[in-house]
């Protein structure tokens, strides 16, 4: 189900606003996840394949539309919530909108790993994600934060 719910992703409205990122990403973030039964019959290159295929399908919809902008449709893995999460915005994968710290990859099968190896789904808020509107500086005083790794895939007309 999971690989089905990865393809119907490219299907979904899809809206690219560059001055409104909270429009883009309420409407082009999605979560997926999977049963434990289901998850542990699924392999790390099936599920990388189904990803790569759906954001080929962005890039060529956002080719038809004539978006001549930045974007990056981008998969990290949830761990509070026990999910795989899925977005794209008119963003450069440098400029992502996450509060935490994270790395971009062009290696999707290490999030997809850690996706798998989870045997329990928890649910949980969008922690890691900026109320884009009011975006701040942030300062480093307390423990250092391990950034959670994020892959990325260029599909804007600008490259």
């Amino acid at each position: 189900m999971l690989l089905t719910w990865i393809a119907e992703v490219a299907a979904e409205p899809l809206v690219l606003e560059p001055a409104d990122r909270r429009v883009e990403w309420e409407t082009n973030t999605w979560s997926l996840s999977t049963a434990d039964e289901d998850r542990i019959s699924l392999s790390v290159d099936a599920v990388v394949a189904a990803f790569e295929r759906t954001a080929a399908a962005i890039q060529e919809r956002i080719r038809d539309l004539g978006f001549p902008g930045v974007a990056t449709f981008y998969v990290w893995h949830d761990e509070q919530a026990g999910q795989l999460r899925c977005s794209t915005g008119s963003v450069p994968p440098d400029a992502l909108p996450f509060s935490g710290a994270y790395v971009a990859s062009d290696d999707l099968g290490p999030v997809v790993e850690s996706f798998l190896a989870v045997s329990e789904t928890v649910s949980s808020a969008w922690s890691d994600l900026n109320d884009v509107q009011s975006v701040t500086v942030k300062t480093e005083t307390g423990p250092e934060i391990v950034p959670f790794g994020v892959w990325v895939a260029r599909v804007g007309a600008s490259r």
